[in-house]
């Protein structure tokens, strides 16, 4: 007689049926875990990099490649230093990358006193001071497009002077660091005027004689022709004083200037008469000269010497070899 089964056992080994699918699924996945652990653990392989430094790194990679090798790990070559094997180049069969710097390099070295002196303490300062301010010398063409010109000093230049604040860093006792903080002007700087104008020759027969130009130089001299500058200076008053109408009473020349009764010291003393015949430095004749050929360093026609001389006319005037020049 067969046995029934019950309605109520087939659910039983239904459940049973689900429970063996999923146990042989977990094992399956599990499996295959395992396998793609074991086929990753084979590609890993253990790297040595040696840094320049002596400094040795032992890592885990799966690259070849040296540069990805050295990526992957954040290690910078530098642009003195040289991998072997190249950077470029797969891994050689020691598994060693080393970094070397290149031989060509030379290292350099400071001594114990060099460190410690570059840590002395930063010195700051905060400093005054009067500084010049350049003059600029204007040219002005009074000429009327002559093609023969000769130039005049009108005004002469003179620096003007500012007072400057800055603050100084040192180190060491050296100046490392300076910025200025502020300015202020003392003295407006006072610009140097020349005038281009027509040549006027003036030759030696002007003078009547080789003997008018010897008084020329022998009064030059003793005005005050210690040097060319100076020398030019006392030449320069007597032109000045050619081309001015307060002044024309006395002559046209240069030798009828300096001649002229109670001027200069050839109608006042004979010291002069100690240089006659060119007994005088080159500079001098040099001088007047050039301010026959309208030269001149100042544009006054007076002067006296700076001990004689007042503090306006100082003011005023210029220092030129001890004369102070004045007046127009």
């Amino acid at each position: 007689m067969r046995k029934r089964l019950s309605k109520q056992n087939k659910p039983e080994r239904s459940i049973i049926s689900v429970k063996k699918i999923l146990v042989i699924a977990i094992i399956f996945f599990i499996l295959t875990g395992m396998m793609g652990v074991m086929a990753s653990n084979e590609r890993l392989i253990s790297v040595k990099i040696v840094l320049s430094s002596g400094y040795e790194m032992n890592v885990m990679t799966t690259n070849k490649k040296v540069s990805d090798i050295l990526a992957e790990n954040n290690v910078i070559v530098l642009d003195n230093e040289t991998v072997t094997p190249d950077v470029e180049s797969e891994l050689s069969d020691n598994k060693t990358i080393t970094i070397e710097k290149n031989k060509n390099e030379e290292e350099t070295y400071f001594t114990a006193e060099e460190i410690l002196q570059s840590y002395t303490s930063i010195i700051e300062k905060v400093v005054t001071v009067t500084e010049e301010i350049p003059y600029e010398t204007i040219t002005k063409d009074v000429s009327n497009g002559s093609s023969s010109t000769q130039n005049r000093v009108t005004q002469v230049g003179s620096n003007g002077k500012k007072e400057v604040t800055y603050r100084i860093k040192y180190q060491n006792g050296e100046e490392i660091e300076k910025t200025e903080i502020s300015s202020k002007i003392i003295k407006e700087p006072v610009n140097k005027i020349v005038e281009v104008r027509t040549k006027t020759t003036t030759s030696r027969s002007s003078y009547g004689s080789a003997s008018e130009l010897e008084i020329i130089w022998a009064v030059v001299r003793q005005e005050g022709g210690s040097s060319y500058e100076s020398a030019l200076a006392v030449a320069s008053s007597a032109v000045n004083r050619t081309n001015s109408p307060r002044w024309s009473r006395n002559g046209s020349t240069i030798y009828e200037q300096l001649t002229a009764p109670g001027q200069y010291c050839y109608s006042i003393d004979r010291h002069w008469v100690k240089y006659l015949g060119g007994n005088v430095p080159d500079y001098v004749k040099q001088a007047v000269s050039d301010a026959m050929e309208g030269k001149t360093n100042h544009p006054y026609t007076s002067f006296r010497s700076y001990a004689a001389s007042t503090s306006s006319q100082r003011a005023s005037g210029i220092n030129i070899g001890g004369n102070v020049y004045f007046g127009n």
